[in-house]
Order: structure tokens, then sequence, then C-alpha cells
């Protein structure tokens, strides 16, 4: 088992080695193997990065996230600007339909609603996003509905979780409830787990994944 030492050294290694971010901006406490990140960053991709960089550490079970995204004036925009570049860049992005999407900006907090078949679909409108300037925050409320039957859904879940190379899946169990999925069993890391949740999530008619994986971090030891 690692330490909480262990963990928040290679946090902040892996923050170091992000190359958009400043590591002196970010503090990282660790407690229980749960990471809390703080500080202040000047941009919205900045605070996302870090988040994803604290997932890919072993050890780490979960990240509390208290960044503040708080703006220079040369990267201030008004929301007006920020809606039109949003709705530019979704316009520009083949794989979100900007037709079914409806944007609302208040003081730089980005709010998407409306529908998608696909959650890649939701995740691609959040992604064009991300990086454009003068964006504080994004909540996603784009709703999700499939067009696709859930028959075989487990089994094609299932047989994803077989062909990740980051997983384990003799520890994976995947159920079916309607439009839900249900992922039970053990993961060595939260990027696992994350993956694990990920490859559910691309199965199609999938609406909801509930991941009650453990994280369950076992030191590899090699022999010289």
């Amino acid at each position: 088992m690692r330490t909480d030492y262990e963990i928040q050294k290679d946090v902040m290694d892996e923050l170091r080695w992000e190359p958009i971010l400043s590591a002196n901006e970010i503090g990282v406490a660790v407690k229980d193997g749960i990471v809390t990140l703080s500080g202040t960053v000047d941009t919205f991709s900045k605070k996302a990065a870090a988040e994803r960089a604290a997932t890919k550490v072993s050890g780490v079970k979960a990240v509390a996230e208290d960044l503040e995204v708080k703006l220079f004036n040369t990267l201030k925009k008004n929301d007006t600007e920020i809606a039109q570049a949003i709705m530019t860049a979704l316009k520009w992005n083949s794989s979100v339909n900007e037709d079914k999407i409806m944007v609302k900006v208040d003081n730089g907090w980005v709010t998407l609603e409306g529908e998608a078949e696909w959650l890649f679909q939701k995740n691609s409108a959040k992604n064009a996003i991300e990086n454009l300037v003068g964006v504080r925050g994004i909540t996603n409320r784009i709703q999700l509905t499939p067009k696709v039957k859930m028959n075989e859904v487990k089994d094609k879940i299932n047989a994803a979780f077989q062909r990740h190379a980051s997983l384990d899946a003799s520890h994976i169990h995947a159920d079916t409830v309607g439009n839900k999925v249900i992922l039970t069993g053990t993961v060595r890391s939260l990027a696992e787990k994350n993956d694990a949740e990920d490859a559910a999530w691309a199965a199609p008619g999938v609406t909801l994944v509930e991941n009650k994986l453990e994280v369950n971090y076992v030191e590899t030891l090699v022999a010289y």
C-alpha cells in the first residue's frame, strides 16, 4: 500500500510533467489516497489538465478539486464574445450537431444543454470549448437520447474490457438495468477505474454508468 507522502510526491511530479501547468500554482494534499488540489490558475484548461494529471497516479482513490480559475485582464472576454466563440467552435467540430445544443454563458461560466446520441458527442462539445479564452468553467447538461436497443450491450461492454490493454477484465463486471450500466469489482488504480467507465460509456445506447469499482492498489514487485 502506497503512503500518502508517496502519492503526493508523484502527483506533484505529474503536474510538473504537464507542459501547460506551472506546478507552483497548485497545492497538493493527500489523505487516505484522496488528493485535494488547491490554488489559482488562469485558464479552465489548466484546471482540467491538473485533475487529469492527478488521476493518472497509482494509489489515487479520488480527486477533490478546489482550484479557482482567475482570469488575467488580457484573457477576460464578455459573455457575448465567449458565446460567439463557443458557437463557432461547435460548428467547426464534426462530432457535434450544434443545432441540438443550447449555450448559456454567465460571467464566463458556460452551461451546455440539448441532446446527443453518444457520450463521445457530449464530451466532444465540452472538449471543443475547454481551451477558449475567457471560459471559467463548464457545466455539461447535454442529455443522451440513444436510438439503439440495449439487448446486447452487456456482452459488448465485457468484450470491450477484454480488448482494453489497461484493464484487468477478470476483476470487472458489467450489468445493465435499462439504459444504465452498473460496474462492480476491483481495479488497480483510479486511472483504471476511469478507463473502465469510459469503455462502458462507449457502448451504444448507454445513458448512465454507475461506477461501483473499488480501487485496490497492489504494489508490483520485480525480481532482479
